[in-house]
């Protein structure tokens, strides 16, 4: 089962490639090994297999990991023979990126002379709860109109 973008039923433990091909070389102990750690706490999450990516390892899993499943999973990595666990991060859940772009905006506040600019945006949408963790990377940038005549 493959999936083009992330899912929820991976563990990423960021790491670099060095950490990486040594990991690889006996993926398949750790995978009985981690299979066996989660098993002895009693939880219903199995590690299918485990692939290299340029973030790190990648856990794909039979379900969704709940955050002592993810802890596990990062201390065994860390643990493991041979690791330089100064090079290894915290395992976590893959996060997506959602970009909105704003199209249209009205010059002034409703019922004011107050100029709209990109400041009240940003307190607008993260007083919004849909929005918590939202962040404002390019602000908007002004287009000045000029006309030109041409005396004739």
């Amino acid at each position: 089962m493959t999936t083009k973008g992330p899912s929820r039923k991976q563990i990423i433990v960021p790491m670099g490639n060095d950490n990486i091909k040594m990991f690889m070389t006996l993926s398949n102990d750790h995978v009985i090994n981690v299979n066996q750690a989660l098993k002895n706490v009693k939880s219903d999450v199995i590690i299918d297999f485990i692939h290299p990516d340029h973030r790190g390892l990648i856990f794909v899993l039979n379900k969704v990991a709940a955050p002592f499943d993810i802890c596990i999973v990062s201390n065994y990595v860390k643990n493991a023979n041979n690791m330089n666990s100064e090079d290894v991060q915290d395992a976590r859940l893959p996060q997506s990126k959602l970009y909105l772009k704003i199209l249209g905006l009205p010059y002034h506040i409703k019922n004011t002379n107050i100029p709209m600019n990109s400041s009240v945006i940003e307190n607008i949408i993260k007083s919004t709860h849909i929005f918590n963790d939202i962040k404002v990377v390019s602000k908007p940038q002004v287009v000045v109109a000029t006309t030109y005549h041409n005396d004739k």
